[in-house]
C-alpha cells in the first residue's frame, strides 16, 4: 500500500500525465476538425447534439471504475495485478453495462430532442452509432484503464492522482474516433 503523498508528489506523478492529456486533447479537437469528422456529423442529424453528452460519460463511467479500483487497492481489497477475481469481474461489468446502457439513453434522448425541435432524425441510426462506440469505448477504456492502473500502482504511482487524467483523454480521443466508426457501420448496415 502506498503512503500518504506529499503535495509534491502528487505534483510530480500527476504533471506529466496531464502534459500528455493536454496533447491528446488538442488531437481529439484537431479530429473534430478534420473534413471527416464534419461530413459524418453532418450527414447523421443528432449527432453533434450527442457528442457532449457521449464524451462527458466516457470519462464518468469509467472514472469511477478508476476511483472503485484504487479504492480496492489502497484499501488491499484488489491484488495489484490483473487477476480475475469476484471483485474485479463485477466493478467491470458494471462499468461496461452503465457505458452501454447510458449511451443507449443518449441516443434516446438525441432523437426525443430533434423530434422536440421538429428535427428529422433515426432513432435506429442514432442506436446503432452510440451502441458501436460504446461498445469500442469500452473495450478501449477499460484496457487503457486497468493497465495504466495495475501497473502505475506497481511502479510506485498512486491511481487517484493519474487515473482522471487518463480516463478523460482516453475517453475523448477514442469517443470521437469511435463515433465516426460507429457513423460508417451504421451506413453499411443501413
Amino acid at each position: 500500500m502506498l503512503g500518504h503523498d506529499s503535495a509534491i508528489d502528487v505534483y510530480k506523478q500527476a504533471l506529466p500525465v496531464i502534459l500528455i492529456s493536454l496533447v491528446a486533447g488538442l488531437f481529439a479537437g484537431t479530429l473534430l476538425g478534420t473534413e471527416t469528422m464534419r461530413e459524418g456529423i453532418a450527414s447523421v442529424p443528432g449527432v453533434l447534439l450527442l457528442l457532449p453528452a457521449f464524451l462527458a460519460t466516457r470519462g464518468g463511467v469509467y472514472g469511477s471504475l478508476g476511483a472503485r479500483l484504487s479504492s480496492g487497492l489502497h484499501q488491499g481489497l484488489i491484488e495489484p495485478r490483473f487477476e480475475w477475481n469476484g471483485r474485479l469481474r463485477n466493478a467491470i461489468v458494471a462499468s461496461f453495462l452503465n457505458g452501454m446502457i447510458v449511451s443507449v439513453f443518449i441516443a434516446v434522448l438525441a432523437w426525443g430532442v430533434l423530434l422536440a425541435l421538429g428535427r428529422e432524425g433515426s432513432l435506429v441510426e442514432l442506436v446503432i452509432i452510440l451502441f458501436v462506440a460504446a461498445l469500442l469505448s469500452a473495450v478501449a477504456m477499460l484496457g487503457v484503464l486497468l493497465t495504466v492502473i495495475f501497473k502505475g500502482y506497481r511502479r510506485g504511482l498512486d491511481p487517484d492522482n493519474v487515473i482522471g487524467p487518463v480516463v478523460t483523454t482516453v475517453g475523448d480521443v477514442f469517443g470521437i474516433v469511435f463515433l465516426l466508426i460507429g457513423i460508417a457501420v451504421t451506413e453499411v448496415i443501413l
